[in-house]
């Protein structure tokens, strides 16, 4: 499986883990000019989460939580801010998220690992 087939088969499985978790799915991918995007942005109760999603097959060369760096953070904050700052935007509470996707292998042989880091600090 291609990195970008395995990254959008993670943030799928990430979006129905939120689904089920009550959240709304408010956007998906996200771009910000220069600083990039926004895996997901949902809303649980009244709060807009900016979600940062990483799928890895296996944990070989590290967790997918491990690839979440403080650079990624600040352009997602710099993201959230522009978003938050939208006229139409009537929220202004909101948070950053990660969300861990390991699928070790085949997509079929085991199901995915899933972990979620709320409020993440950086």
């Amino acid at each position: 499986m291609s990195n970008k087939i395995k990254g959008k088969y993670g943030e799928d499985i990430a979006v129905n883990y939120l689904i089920k978790n009550k959240y709304k799915i408010i956007e998906r991918n996200y771009h910000f000019s220069r600083y990039g995007e926004v895996d997901i942005i949902a809303l649980d109760k009244n709060t807009l989460c900016f979600i940062e999603v990483k799928t890895r097959s296996n944990d070989k060369f590290g967790t997918p939580f491990e690839a979440v760096t403080k650079t990624k953070l600040n352009k997602i904050y710099k993201c959230a801010m522009s978003y938050i700052s939208k006229p139409d935007i009537k929220i202004k509470s909101f948070r950053i998220d990660a969300i861990s996707v390991l699928l070790f292998g085949d997509a079929d042989s085991k199901a995915p690992e899933i972990a979620h880091i709320k409020n993440i600090e950086f």
